[in-house]
């Protein structure tokens, strides 16, 4: 359970004027450190080789950049996106990717776009991972719209907010660009209380009526015209209105907390976007939508673009809404993401709600049943007096009711799998690699190898994958962690490991992914599939997922 970090960077890492300081965030592309600037002399960035340098400490590595000449702050976020290694289709998606957004960033000076000051390539042979990487240097924000929404939902500030992303897709399309990839985490809140846009590596500029991106969403976000839409040598044609119906989407679970459209996973509210764009569905929205907003996110939530509100009437109407809310809160970005010194970490509500069952049925309570149109589970009976899902018989058809696992767990994993839209990643498969892990023991301690818990979690490890977000925890709770934290994280990092296995090594891919889990995916890359020094772990983690895995998937 290593490597976390799409593109791991360690303390103290020196490129151009930057030395590297605590991790942000990572994705599937790159991952973001907060960075300090370390010349004494010149504070404008230029071009060509950054050299070496006499002053004591960590060595600072070669690096070519490009930029304008403007000042540079004393810290930026330093965007590591790994362009120097991997197999030659890897390298021209992800160049391709890089390329998007260095363009825009270069391009555009919009107050509500984030700020590129400059580009450098690393140049460092010593370190395979980081030679030939891009490194772009952003300005750096107190925190994510996504982060927030896990700390504050529905915040108070809401209408504010909105109403500067609005701002933000505006500026981009009346310069010709369409976002592509609109969603919480892509929003950034500014340590001056401002809202920027970010990660424009989907971005296309307009050609005519439309533009161009690569065959890669967000489901969530989407719009239903390109969940089926042809994709050609250049991408995916996308128009202006797929940002705005992806406002629409982020408006509402901004404030009402929930998604416009029905379903417990992005897979069935993704089913439901496209009923809805056929006519077999009805938008239904929350009732705790006010009124002017409601009105706002139906004109961005249409069944075919046409009908979709323009980006300029939609600034209008989302200023105009902002303005008229009484009361709207001032949020402070610097006071939500200040770090905490004590206390556990928050919980993600799927987390808390489990906990409550695995306590109801720790007691003898073994029955939940589901919300209408929610997530949380409600213990107590269903219609008649029975209960409507037994904790003993949730996901019957995912995972066997006949087998071991235990009835307090099944809920927290089979929701997890479901978490990841990858079909490596499955309830059975989940239940195997924590019976082999630790037999189902939640207080497992195994102080001689630092692994704790349910899920054997390291803790240093652990914080990388305790939020949904992709951003690190702030602190890890005192080992053995519970169950309701160790088990989403290992359905979190087993969903980051699998596109990351080659597509070309031999064995079940499920296997292959819990052996990576336990090891590390480079190492089963290298290897071409099992190392051998973990035959014995993969054996025993097919025998299981074989026996908890329902007879009709086999």
């Amino acid at each position: 359970m290593t490597e976390p970090y799409a593109v791991p960077v360690p303390r103290g890492y020196r490129v151009g004027v930057w030395e590297v300081r605590e991790p942000i965030a990572t994705g599937a592309f790159g991952s973001v450190y907060a960075a300090r600037r370390m010349d004494d002399g010149d504070r404008t960035r230029g071009t060509g080789d950054a050299g070496r340098t006499d002053r004591p400490g960590p060595a600072r590595h070669g690096a070519t950049g490009a930029g304008s000449g403007s000042a540079l702050p004393e810290t930026a976020a330093l965007k590591f996106l790994p362009t120097g290694t991997g197999t030659p289709r890897q390298l021209n998606h992800l160049r391709e990717l890089i390329g998007r957004e260095v363009e825009l960033l270069q391009r555009l000076r919009q107050p509500r776009l984030i700020r590129m000051y400059e580009s450098l390539t690393v140049d460092d042979p010593a370190d395979g991972r980081l030679d030939g990487a891009t490194v772009l240097v952003l300005e750096r924000a107190e925190g994510s719209l996504s982060a927030l929404l896990k700390t504050v939902p529905r915040p108070p500030a809401g209408p504010t907010l909105l109403a500067q992303v609005c701002a933000g897709l505006a500026q981009l399309h009346r310069a010709g660009w369409v976002h592509g990839d609109l969603k919480p985490a892509n929003v950034l809140l500014m340590a001056d209380d401002s809202v920027r846009l970010a990660d424009f590596n989907m971005a296309a500029e307009m050609e005519g009526t439309h533009a161009y991106t690569p065959a890669f969403s967000t489901p969530d976000y989407t719009p239903p015209e390109l969940l089926w839409s042809e994709i050609g040598e250049r991408g995916r044609r996308i128009r202006p209105s797929a940002d705005v119906w992806a406002f629409g989407v982020l408006a509402h679970l901004v404030l009402t907390g929930s998604f416009p459209l029905p379903g417990a996973t992005p897979t069935t509210r993704r089913d439901a976007a496209v009923a809805y764009a056929r006519g077999t569905h009805e938008l239904r929205l929350s009732p705790e939508l006010p009124q002017a907003w409601r009105e706002i996110v139906r004109a961005c939530l249409t069944r075919t673009h046409a009908d979709r509100i323009g980006t300029d009437a939609l600034l209008h109407r989302v200023t105009a809404a902002a303005e008229g809310a009484r009361g709207a809160a001032r949020f402070s970005p610097r006071a939500l993401f200040r770090p905490r010194t004590r206390g556990r970490p928050r919980r993600t509500l799927l987390a808390a709600a489990v906990a409550g069952l695995v306590a109801l049925a720790s007691l003898g309570y073994g029955v939940v049943r589901w919300s209408d149109g929610g997530r949380e589970p409600v213990s107590g009976p269903g219609p008649g007096g029975t209960a409507s899902v037994s904790a003993a018989s949730y996901g019957a058809d995912e995972l066997r009711t006949d087998r071991d696992v235990p009835p307090a767990y099944r809920l927290l994993i089979v929701e997890t799998a479901h978490d990841c839209d990858r079909v490596e990643v499955t309830p059975a498969l989940l239940a195997a690699i924590l019976k082999v892990e630790s037999d189902f023991e939640p207080d497992l301690a195994d102080p001689e190898n630092d692994e704790y818990g349910i899920a054997r979690w390291t803790p240093s490890v652990l914080r990388w994958w305790m939020n949904e977000d992709g951003t690190p925890g702030e602190s890890v709770p005192q080992p053995p962690f519970p169950p309701a934290e160790s088990i989403p994280a290992m359905g979190r990092y087993l969903c980051w490991i699998a596109p990351r296995l080659d597509e070309n090594i031999e064995g079940d891919r499920s296997v292959l992914t819990a052996v990576a889990y336990r090891t590390s995916y480079k190492k089963v890359n290298d290897a071409g599939g099992v190392p051998p020094k973990y035959y014995d772990y993969a054996d025993r983690v097919a025998h299981h997922l074989k026996e908890y895995t329902p007879r009709r998937q086999k």
